[in-house]
């Protein structure tokens, strides 16, 4: 586990990188203490942790206790939440400064549900989203399509009797694998990425490639009609080899790897270059 120091108004927050689960988790009293007023942010957890052990939350029984460095510098162990449990948790604060944080956990909630009413909604709320990023009205358009083709899979998986979550992670890192020669673990340290979505940090090809992957997995799938698991995981190294086979020959005409270190912010920074460059050349044509 990767430590490091978060700073939220200038108070510092431990956090610790869970590679095996991809998960941040945060030092609970450090949190308290942004929070709340309290002189004793030791006291104040433990009398909340035993209220709500009390009332019977789970979420304070499922919380791990992990070494980090203490202001004294030495390694001591503290209550640590992940995300989900660090949300419920902020939600039991009776604090002013938690009221943005249960304000904005309202709204989500809200969005979700409008979102499963509306599934149109979800599509227009990630066409906004990638456009704020900086992406490129192309490439958006290809990532929603990648979406699609991810459904398609993944519907056949579920028809196929394939588990959702481990035997789904499985899966997909056996195509990963086969087409770009890493599982998504390696691929997303590649691109120095901890929780953020690896299709979202692709360039164009690679997120083709990788359509072209999982699209030629379910083609394969529907023809051979796989029964058992290991057929399942046949089937999604072919559908990845296919892919890999086309990178490969892509590779071998530019000279050039298809597979990049580049992500997001990187992508975001260029198409940004891209529109100032536009802008001066437009400048000294006048």
């Amino acid at each position: 586990m990767e430590n490091n120091i978060q700073l939220f108004e200038d108070k510092r927050i431990r956090t610790v990188w869970d590679e095996a689960n991809e998960d941040w988790l945060f030092s609970i009293v450090d949190v308290v203490g942004v929070l709340t007023d309290s002189k004793n942010t030791q006291t104040y957890w433990r009398v909340l942790k035993k209220r709500l052990k009390d009332e019977g939350n789970e979420t304070v029984t499922n919380c791990n206790a992990l070494k980090m460095i203490a202001a004294d510098g030495k390694m001591r162990k503290t209550d640590v939440a992940n995300t989900e449990q660090l949300l419920r948790i902020i939600q039991s604060i009776p604090s002013p400064k938690a009221e943005p944080f249960k304000m904005w956990l309202a709204m989500v909630g809200k969005e979700r549900i409008d979102e499963t009413i509306d599934p149109e909604i979800t599509i227009d709320r990630a066409l906004e989203t990638y456009a704020k990023k900086g992406y490129s009205r192309e490439w958006i358009n290809q990532r929603l399509q990648a979406i699609q083709v991810r459904k398609e899979l993944t519907d056949e998986w579920d028809n196929r009797g394939v588990q959702k979550g481990f035997e789904y992670a499985i899966l997909t890192d056996e195509i990963s694998k086969a087409w770009s020669g890493m599982s998504t673990r390696q691929y997303k340290n590649l691109k120095g990425l901890k929780k953020e979505n690896l299709r979202d940090n692709m360039s164009t090809l690679e997120l083709v490639l990788n359509m072209l992957a999982e699209a030629t997995t379910t083609e394969v799938s529907r023809s051979e009609e796989p029964e058992t698991f290991e057929e399942n995981r046949k089937v999604a190294k072919s559908g990845g080899n296919i892919a890999g086979n086309t990178r490969k020959e892509i590779e071998a005409t530019t000279n050039k790897p298809v597979i990049t270190s580049k992500n997001a912010t990187d992508f975001s920074s260029l198409i940004s270059n891209l529109i100032e460059d536009s802008g001066k050349e437009g400048e000294n044509g006048r």
